[in-house]
């Protein structure tokens, strides 16, 4: 065998231990970016394509799935969002902070009831929510309460400053607080208080 193969046969060994255990929240995450299976399939291939050509790039011990989500987060931006580009305007400031978390029924001691919420009731209600969120926030939101990343993991995946990360995370909980809400009531997890 010689060096140039047995480099890249190294190279290939890496890369599958390192970046293809990902591929299922990077598939998952790709989907509720595009809101189509097929794009998102799509999506998930580019970086895996580009993550392989930059594995030199890599740094071993480093953090392999924000490193795959920082890229997958490029490539959407630059390719998928300027094709369906179109602005939004919502105005979150009318929504009260505590309007449904903080009619949660949550277990003692619960310091994350966003999380607490979408593994109590994640289903298609909360996937449509998720999916009709502006997608500055929807990246955010998914990347923190359903991929779990912190909030400079977040900055770090998508080349924001930190407290742009925590303002649209803000604005995306107000935001998914009210389109939750009539679900919430309706699936027992809140009284509605207008009763």
């Amino acid at each position: 065998m010689t060096n140039g193969k047995a480099i890249e046969l190294e190279k290939r060994k890496a890369f599958e231990q390192e970046a293809l255990p990902h591929m299922e929240a990077l598939l998952r995450t790709a989907l509720r970016m595009t809101k189509n299976q097929n794009d998102a399939e799509d999506l998930v291939q580019e970086t895996y394509i580009k993550a392989y050509r930059f594995w030199d790039k890599f740094e071993p011990g480093s953090n392999c799935r924000a490193w795959l989500f920082k890229i997958m987060t490029n490539i959407f931006i630059n390719n998928y969002r300027s094709k369906s580009r179109s602005p939004m305007s919502v105005n979150v400031d009318e929504i009260d902070d505590s309007f449904l978390y903080g009619q949660l029924a949550t277990s003692p001691g619960a310091d994350n009831p966003e999380q607490e919420l979408f593994a109590k009731i994640f289903d298609d209600d909360v996937k449509k929510a998720i999916e009709e969120l502006p997608e500055d926030f929807r990246i955010v939101v998914v990347l923190s309460f359903l991929e779990g990343f912190s909030y400079q993991e977040i900055a770090d995946i998508t080349d924001l400053q930190l407290g742009t990360v925590k303002s649209r995370l803000h604005r995306g909980r107000k935001l998914l607080q009210k389109e939750l809400y009539d679900y919430a009531v309706r699936n027992g997890y809140i009284k509605d208080k207008t009763l």
